[in-house]
């Protein structure tokens, strides 16, 4: 059974105290700490207890181990990332790009992002749990930004509703995997030119070619 998100008391009738909002916190900022520190395989759940100052006892109610624990603590991270209005899709996509460039030269983040892709691929539950408490989560983005663009008359509507998500799943590939590859693999910088570059390519591809 997959524990409850940080910070989420639990269900009506469970007994035992409410969790503390203050606490997951603390144990997810510890964790992020330990991370860049130790590095992956030398983290436990005890180096997390003692920094949070919280007993070991506490963390294995919340999470079952450390990969559950170190990817709910790069999701806390992803989940501050936000789409204001900008006024047009061009905007709203160069203003995110920067956005998350700009989380991903966070060490906590370029470090537990990287530890728990590269232990996924021997993981299958740990990548279903990236997929859920990242990925699938951070396309909310993808889905707002279109459904302004739609209002706007920037983005056509889909003829066929099924393909919604199809099409959602694919401009997330398309702008998450460059900006990862871009500042993570390549370690090339994600400035404004790069990021004008990009979008104006993007929007190209999603508005059908480029103008006459």
């Amino acid at each position: 059974m997959r524990n409850p998100s940080p910070g989420i008391s639990p269900p009506p009738g469970r007994t035992g105290r409410p969790r503390s909002a203050a606490a997951d916190a603390a144990i997810l900022a510890a964790t992020r700490d330990a991370l860049v520190e130790l590095g992956w395989s030398k983290l436990t759940m005890g180096d997390v207890s003692a920094r949070a100052g919280v007993a070991k006892t506490t963390l294995y109610r919340r999470w079952a181990g450390k990969n559950e624990l170190v990817v709910d603590a790069v999701a806390e991270l992803f989940d501050a990332l936000e789409l204001p209005d900008r006024g047009s899709l061009e905007a709203d996509i160069e203003y995110v790009v920067l956005q998350f460039a700009e989380l991903l030269r966070r060490p906590e983040a370029r470090t537990a992002l990287m530890a728990v892709v590269a232990e996924s691929t021997r993981d299958e539950a740990l990548r279903d749990r990236i997929r859920s408490a990242i990925v699938d989560r951070q396309k909310r983005l993808v889905v707002l930004g279109r459904e302004r663009a739609q209002a706007r008359g920037e983005l056509p509507y889909e003829e066929d509703e099924s393909l919604t998500g199809d099409t959602t799943d694919l401009i997330f590939d398309v702008i998450a995997g460059t900006v990862v590859h871009r500042a993570l693999v390549s370690s090339e910088p994600v400035d404004e030119l790069w990021v004008a570059t990009f979008t104006a390519l993007l929007m190209h591809g999603l508005q059908g070619g480029p103008p006459a």
